[in-house]
């Protein structure tokens, strides 16, 4: 899950859209129709797993991971997700093996994991093991907020 302070860094731009909004009418119905106005957030997940642990990782993943994007995107909160795995080998620099490419209805969207995954995993001491075992599996990780942009588009 993203931290806070990196959160709130890529929130507050998106959030100082709102503010001329909920000045200008009532703020319980200008806030729900400004945030619906927030364009979708997409963020790239990146794993290298330690060599010989990519079938342990990806099995804990599936576990732990997965049903949560499920249960965001059948809530709305996600709109789509797609799993990459690389079809040959690169550098060890460069080498990943997973990429989780996720799509959400907006930036704030992409806050409820944690309070899903207390839904969906009641035995929480048990939902932390098994992440804790799985972090342990990785050489390397990182989310990074991503942007499609038009290629044909000037200044971009």
């Amino acid at each position: 899950m993203m931290r806070p302070a990196i959160w709130l860094l890529l929130v507050l731009p998106q959030l100082a859209v709102l503010a001329p909004a909920l000045a200008a009418g009532s703020a319980e119905s200008t806030s729900a129709a400004s945030i619906e106005a927030l364009p979708p957030y997409e963020v790239e997940w990146v794993y290298r797993v330690k060599w010989g642990h990519d079938e342990e990782f990806w099995r804990i993943f599936q576990k732990s991971q997965i049903p949560v994007l499920d249960r965001e995107k059948e809530l709305g909160y996600v709109l789509s997700y797609h799993v990459y795995k690389p079809g040959l080998h690169t550098s060890e620099d460069s080498r990943w093996n997973y990429r989780v490419v996720i799509t959400y209805k907006n930036i704030l969207s992409s806050t409820h994991g944690g309070a899903l995954e207390k839904e969906l995993f009641p035995d929480h001491s048990a939902y932390r093991n098994a992440e804790n075992q799985r972090w342990e599996l990785i050489d390397a990780h990182y989310d990074l907020p991503i942007h499609e942009i038009d290629p044909h588009a000037a200044g971009e």
